[in-house]
Order: structure tokens, then sequence, then C-alpha cells
């Protein structure tokens, strides 16, 4: 099932390019002023994980390594430039048809190589071995790390600056918060969801406090019940019992194995939950799973699911 792929892509990735990251006061990703070289064909810019990374300032050939940058770079339109992405990148349907580098957590250094990239954008899904692999051969990696809904919007603006693409950097993320706006003027006043996010049921896997999608959940009117800083914490059901969720969050696409609420009153233990004796349950696109413009999609559906009457002119989210 692509989205659970999705979630132990993020949680292994997390863990290999921890040693990637440096201090908080680091993170910051502008152009450092007056850093270019003497010919003025490169500039340094600091990626978001706090690396200083020497980019073309002028770049025409792009490889992918992670769904969600893919997305990105269709969305503020340096598709044109995009000459390779990863097996798993298929948002747009556009990005299928593009050179694959493999999987996400370890594409292909060769295969990469090959398709003479002179800038090569990541995530924190990818290894740290591929990012030294290709920087060892000259080939500069430029990190994304959104964790929060802010953060995925500072960081399309970022990549439309270091890819020449400034203005539609700026005007995606303007339009972009306005919708978000508009969720939250819907929403005003009501108390947020106590909600269980499932990014896998077997094992049960959740969300931490500080991840990308419990600031989406926040933004949803939804906060998770799962109180730890871990990012993808393993939860037990009779923790999920104790907490007693009053919605279960589902991600998923045409495809996916979403269970139903009939399915879960077949299950031991989670037929214990009153969301499921309720019928609780909300699914919403596996959008979710990834820091791309595509989760404000999934934050407007969530928002409609969980708070159906502050959005009485529009049809709500999935629930079953």
């Amino acid at each position: 099932m692509k989205r659970k792929f999705d979630a132990w892509e993020i949680a292994l990735g997390a863990l290999a390019m921890a040693v990637l990251v440096l201090p908080a006061q680091a993170r910051a990703s502008r152009f450092s002023a007056g850093q270019t070289s003497e010919k003025k064909s490169t500039q340094i810019v600091v990626d978001e994980i706090g690396r200083r990374v020497t980019i073309p300032i002028e770049v025409h050939r792009i490889v992918s390594i992670a769904p969600s940058v893919t997305e990105t770079v269709y969305a503020i339109g340096a598709d044109a430039r995009l000459v390779g992405d990863t097996d798993y990148c298929q948002v747009p349907p556009e990005a299928r048809a593009k050179p694959h580098v493999g999987a996400v957590v370890s594409p292909s250094v060769e295969a990469i190589v090959a398709l003479k990239p002179d800038l090569v954008l990541g995530a924190m899904i990818n290894r740290e071995q591929t990012v030294d692999a290709l920087e060892h051969l000259g080939i500069p990696v430029y990190m994304t790390d959104p964790r929060s809904v802010d953060g995925l919007l500072d960081s399309i603006v970022r990549l439309g600056e270091i890819l020449g693409e400034a203005a539609r950097g700026h005007e995606l993320a303007a339009r972009l918060r306005t919708r978000l706006a508009a969720v939250q003027t819907a929403i005003a006043g009501q108390p947020p969801i106590r909600v269980l996010f499932v990014v896998q049921e077997d094992p049960l896997i959740s969300i931490g406090q500080n991840t990308f999608i419990a600031d989406a959940l926040r933004h949803a009117g939804a906060e998770s019940v799962v109180e730890t800083k871990k990012d993808w914490p393993l939860v037990s059901l009779e923790y999920v019992v104790r907490a007693q969720p009053e919605y279960l969050v589902f991600a998923g696409d045409h495809g996916d194995e979403v269970p139903t609420a009939s399915d879960l009153r077949a299950r031991p233990v989670w037929r214990d939950l009153s969301a499921v004796k309720k019928g609780k349950i909300a699914i919403v696109t596996d959008e979710v799973d990834r820091p791309d413009p595509g989760l404000i999609d999934a934050i407007e559906t969530l928002a409609k699911a969980l708070h159906p009457g502050a959005f009485p002119n529009s049809a709500s989210g999935s629930a079953h």
C-alpha cells in the first residue's frame, strides 16, 4: 500500500539524516549575502537543515529525489527543467513520465549522475549516504525539511528563489495562505476535535506533536491524542482506548486499503473505541502525508469532515 510505504520512508529517512541536522539557530534558509563566486555563476545558500550549499545561479537541470519536492517543482512552474525523479513521484501525473532514478530512501546515484543535473533537490526521507555520495561527485544537493504548515509555505518560496521562479513561488504561497485563512475564519470558535491520526495500522503508528502532519491537524481544527515528541511513534491500542479520540483519521486515495467503521467494529480492541462505535472516521487524501502544496487540500478536506457545520455551503470531507 503506497501510503504505508510513504510513512516508513519518512521514518527511516528522518533517522538516516539525523546526523546532518544542525542546531536550530542555523536552520534559517536564505541566500548568504554577497556569497557568490568571482564569475558570478554560483551562489552559496543555506538549505533547510542548515547546510551551506554552492549552487548555480541559473539552474538548468534538476533531479528531485523526494515526491514532495517533485510536486512543488511542478507547482512553481520549474518542471521543464526537471530531468528526473523517483519511482514514487506520481503527483502530478506528468511526473510519472520523467526518467526515474529509483526508490526514495536509496535512489541510484549512478542513475542521477547519468542525468547530468546541476542541482539535486532532496528531503529528510533521503539517506545521508546518498547526499554524501552526490556531493563527493560535485553535484550540489539542496535539502528541504518543512516541519510545519508555515514551514512548507516558506519552503515553496525558497525553492522558487533558488530555481529562478521567485515570482511564481511567492504567488503560490500567497494563494495557499489565503485558503488557509479561509479555513481558520470558518472554524473560528470551534473547539479542536481530538483525533487519532493513523499512519499505519499494524503495527499502529501515529504522529508526534512536532511533525508537519500534527500542525496540519491543528490548522484543520483538530489535535492529536498522542502526546509525544517522537515524530512517528508506535502506539498501543490500549493507549488509544484510554485516550478515546473523538475521530479516527486515515489518509488514502483510490486503491488504498482504508478500513471502514464496519471493518473496525469486527476487530478486537478497535471495537471498544467510541469513535468506532459512532462511525466517526474521517478519510483525507494522502497528500496529508507529504509536505507539498497538496497538503492544503488535505487540510480543507479534514476541516470540512470534522466541522461540517462551519462549511454549510460546501460538501464535507469523506467520513464513514
